[in-house]
């Protein structure tokens, strides 16, 4: 079943990239988007470049604080922690699916022990994590909006979208008590059921310890906010970099963020390659910016966050002694993970 799923995602995922490929070069001017690329502004690049680095140690910061709070002080380190979350965008970077957060969740498992009470506990701080982004995406959506760089765009439905991340976050926390309360009138195999899921969410919301007090809530949230903030700036830097500061501003960064990052919730490609460019093109082209430099613009941006999860990714996995084996075992871990990750 694992093998057929498989296949059927890199096929749709091919059939969507040569249609995006098919769609560029009849509709785009190629030789445009050359010229467009001639033009640009390296220093603005080495700012975007500087901005993601802060960006993804930011991350590691915020995840860092989850982790502290779900292990206990001085399980982890910090730079160590940095370290596997660089591997992880690293490992997204290069695979598609989600190789990276398996990827992260196994390192930090085998350093504190390897049992499965502790992954479930890592894998709990990662959906905190999620939450964390989820609220960002809403953040920038804000923005956008706020600044008329999502037209026609339905505000009711995505201020809806917005208790999705919170019932999801209330259902973790309570509800290994509310399964452990019908547990103890149930009997049989429903009794059994009952604390089977009592006992599987209370590990992974174990992972959620970080929303548990003020202090590491601001923290963690507060780092996470910083990252997106500068990736933001990133996305900023890069319309800068072609000379489009007089047509657009930085909702219209925050309206490329949100996008490339809505349409990457079910990576088809390594990196989205193709359906990143799609998302820049589709927020640019309303506001009157040309296909082809909508495509030049993407195809920079993502370079950078590439070259940037390499050069930090790289060095990383070679310190960590990470092997094609742990990637190995860590997709292992990721498709053993797969139902669960289809039922969130």
């Amino acid at each position: 079943m694992t093998s057929v799923r498989r296949l059927a995602a890199w096929t749709l995922g091919l059939v969507v990239l040569a249609a995006l490929v098919v769609l560029g070069v009849s509709k785009i001017d190629l030789g445009q988007v050359g010229s467009d690329l001639g033009r640009v502004r390296i220093g603005w690049l080495a700012v975007g470049f500087a901005l993601m680095c802060v960006t993804y140690l930011a991350r590691a910061e915020s995840w860092f604080t989850a982790l502290s709070a779900s292990l206990g002080k001085g399980s982890v380190s910090r730079p160590f922690v940095t370290r596997v979350l660089l591997i992880g965008m690293f490992g997204s970077t290069v695979a598609p699916g989600r190789l990276g957060e398996a990827l992260r969740a196994w390192l930090i498992a085998r350093r504190t022990g390897g049992a499965r009470q502790t992954l479930a506990v890592v894998v709990g701080t990662l959906v905190s994590q999620a939450f964390l982004n989820v609220l960002a995406l809403l953040i920038l959506a804000a923005v956008a909006l706020g600044g008329g760089a999502i037209p026609g765009a339905n505000t009711i439905a995505i201020a809806a979208i917005a208790g999705v991340p919170a019932a999801i976050l209330v259902t973790l926390m309570l509800g290994p008590k509310l399964a452990a309360s019908f547990t103890s009138v149930q009997r049989g195999p429903l009794g059994r059921l009952l604390a089977w899921l009592a006992l599987r969410l209370g590990e992974v919301s174990s992972g959620l310890a970080v929303f548990r007090r003020l202090r590491t809530t601001a923290h963690s949230v507060g780092s996470q906010l910083f990252g997106w903030t500068m990736q933001t700036g990133l996305c900023y830097a890069v319309l800068l970099a072609f000379g489009l500061q007089h047509r657009v501003g930085i909702g219209t960064a925050a309206a490329v963020l949100f996008a490339v990052n809505v349409t990457a919730v079910l990576p088809l490609t390594p990196s989205n390659v193709g359906v990143f460019q799609a998302a820049c093109i589709g927020v640019l082209a309303p506001l009157g910016i040309r296909a082809s430099t909508g495509l030049a613009y993407g195809l920079v941006l993502q370079a950078i966050e590439i070259l940037c999860a390499t050069a930090l990714g790289l060095p990383s996995l070679l310190v960590e002694g990470v092997s094609f084996a742990d990637l190995r075992r860590a997709s292992s871990l990721r498709e053993a993970a797969a139902p669960s990750e289809e039922v969130l």
